[in-house]
């Protein structure tokens, strides 16, 4: 299906056009029909070589640019009435400006009423205006809707233009704008929209503008035709269910969960007039919102819009500034940045003025990335950019020249941290994330793997080639007065007492366990290294299961050290809990849990190194 819009000014026949075209009645309410006068926005449609083409007719009065606005938000094409006898009038001049606006490309010139008046001087003005347009050269045709004079003409000049129409991508992320709501009884709440891309299914699950309400597709039409799926372009009817569906109305947004970002400030690039000239306060349209906006001019032509409700916007979308009232031509809009920085520091708007001058409002991954350094490639595709290349960790992406700076910062804070505290056991991987202002643990853990001059171990990160913390001389020597002292008696640990004479506190052992001096079996209990694996083996002596009295007894050691040794061996796999009271030892792993045939002759007590 192709889908164009009317447009022109009040009076000049553009329902009497579409109803001789398709056959149908565009005006809905019984007050358009006793008027002549299109208050609201009509939907018809015809098929031209077999196609169906369907028309969104908009009202051509002063007072309702507004509606016309969200009638053509949403198309791609415009149908564009003149009448011959009266010519080109003010709002000929605004429907014009906000198709220019709205960058549309694709339109035929209808001059009506060519039964009153001769045509052709009014076809050629009107054809030199939208020349200077981004129309460009359209097709013209004269017609009367009265005498059906030129309709076959048009009809044939409207299949070449939807002919030429970009065909749209079904995979594309859905963007349904909201043109009407209504209830049906028996089925509950039904919206229409033009849908421009991508592709709705029965069953399908969308979200509102604001993320707030999810709620499913129960079934769909398009030209008055139940389907099971709709693919763009196409006037849709959407029948929808969910919380909150009564509240659905025009200006809304139905969309592909997780594929949008809803924002309330967007950096735009301004057309048709220097930025300053705006009035602060003007009405933003896109699709079929219509949305007060504050304007902070920036440079020459960009400036800083804030939204007074959030709108999914993404970079390259074209909208229109109106101000309220209609007391100038509406401007264009480009969207070149839907997550600005914020401007906080003095300077920070002409810095930004200078980087906006560079944006071309063309989604530019590489460019993106750049400006942005680090952002998660679902977010970057949110904005409508596309993923310039593959993440360095899980979903995030950085610009090469800022993941080389961080890794050499990350260096540099390793060794500086490892020679400030040579007794602690290296930089946590979250102060690091902290140091280096990282959303994510996950880039420091990416950032450290493709570091050589940093090892990561146990959460902590040391300079590579490190076995641990330097221990300072003093702390060496009661540490060695410690390992002598167990080299004695392995399993009895040293007193609380005896550590604080050597001087050894919390700090220093937690040093001499990182440094592999000493094994650290809970808060002031070390044993050397190696003595968990030596107690296993006392332990597998004993007939199993035993208790923590014949474990205590069999280590020559106190209960002090016994219960947390036990809970240590536990935790590493040695033992196992049968009951409340006694433990077992796991089997070796090789020798299927039996004893050894012919053990070797040794101390039961002497540790293994």
């Amino acid at each position: 299906m192709r889908v164009l819009a009317t447009a022109g000014h009040v009076d000049h026949g553009k329902s009497a056009l579409v109803r001789a075209l398709t056959g149908m009645e565009p005006d809905r309410y019984e007050e358009e029909r006793r008027r002549g006068l299109t208050l609201d926005l009509g939907f018809v449609w015809t098929r031209l070589a077999g196609e169906p083409l369907a028309f969104v007719d908009v009202p051509g009065h002063e007072r309702f640019v507004a509606t016309m606005l969200a009638g053509v938000g949403p198309v791609p094409a415009v149908l564009f009435v003149v009448a011959a006898d009266q010519g080109w009038q003010p709002q000929s001049t605004e429907h014009l400006a906000v198709l220019d606006a709205l960058g549309v490309r694709h339109a035929v010139l209808a001059v009506t009423r060519s039964d009153l008046a001769d045509p052709e001087p009014v076809r050629a003005d009107a054809a030199e205006r939208l020349a200077a347009t981004s129309l460009g050269k359209v097709g013209s045709v004269a017609v009367s809707s009265v005498t059906g004079a030129g309709l076959d003409e048009l009809r044939t000049e409207l299949a070449r233009l939807a002919d030429a129409l970009p065909a749209p991508d079904p995979e594309a992320d859905v963007r349904l704008w909201l043109d009407r709501a209504f209830t049906v009884r028996g089925h509950g709440t039904v919206v229409t929209g033009t849908l421009g891309a991508g592709t709705l299914r029965v069953g399908d699950r969308l979200i509102t503008g604001d993320g707030g309400t999810r709620l499913r597709v129960r079934g769909l039409q398009s030209l008055n035709e139940e389907r099971t799926a709709v693919g763009a372009v196409a006037r849709v009817a959407v029948n929808v269910h969910g919380p909150g569906d009564e509240t659905l109305g025009r200006g809304q947004v139905l969309l592909t969960p997780d594929r949008w970002l809803c924002t309330d400030v967007a950096d735009v690039r301004i057309g048709g007039e220097p930025a300053a000239g705006l009035p602060r306060g003007v009405t933003l349209h896109i699709g079929t919102a219509a949305v007060p906006v504050t304007v902070r001019p920036l440079g020459e032509d960009t400036a800083r819009l804030s939204l007074r409700r959030g709108l999914p916007l993404r970079v390259g979308d074209r909208a229109v500034l109106r101000e309220p009232g209609g007391g100038r031509l509406p401007c264009a809009v480009t969207v070149l940045d839907v997550r600005p920085p914020r401007l906080t520091r003095r300077g920070a708007g002409r810095a930004r003025a200078a980087e906006l001058a560079g944006m071309t409002g063309r989604p530019d991954g590489a460019g993106e990335l750049r400006r942005r350094r680090l952002v998660r490639r679902a977010e970057l595709r949110a904005m409508g950019v596309p993923a310039p290349g593959e993440p360095v960790t899980g979903d995030w992406l950085a610009d090469a020249a800022h993941w080389g700076e961080l890794r050499d910062r990350l260096a540099a804070e390793v060794h500086r941290h490892a020679r400030a505290h040579p007794m602690e056991p290296g930089l946590p991987a979250e102060a690091a994330r902290r140091l280096l202002g990282l959303p994510d643990r996950a880039l420091v853990d990416a950032l450290a793997a493709a570091q050589p001059r940093i090892l990561a171990r146990q959460g902590r990160l040391h300079p590579a080639g490190s076995r641990g913390p330097d221990l300072p001389a003093p702390v060496r020597a009661a540490v060695d007065a410690v390992r002598r002292d167990l080299s004695r008696s392995p399993f009895r640990a040293p007193e609380a007492g005896r550590l604080a004479e050597l001087g050894l506190d919390h700090r220093a052992l937690a040093a001499a366990a990182g440094a592999g001096a000493l094994l650290r079996i809970a808060d002031g209990i070390v044993l050397l290294p190696g003595a968990d694996a030596a107690a296993a083996a006392v332990l597998r002596e004993l007939p199993q299961p035993f208790t923590l009295s014949e474990a205590r007894r069999a280590l020559d050691t106190t209960r002090r050290v016994a219960v947390p040794l036990l809970e240590f061996l536990d935790a590493r796999g040695h033992t196992e809990r049968v009951d409340d009271r006694r433990r077992r030892c796991r089997p070796e792993a090789g020798n299927g849990g039996g004893r050894e045939s012919n053990p070797p002759a040794r101390d039961p007590r002497a540790p293994r190194f």
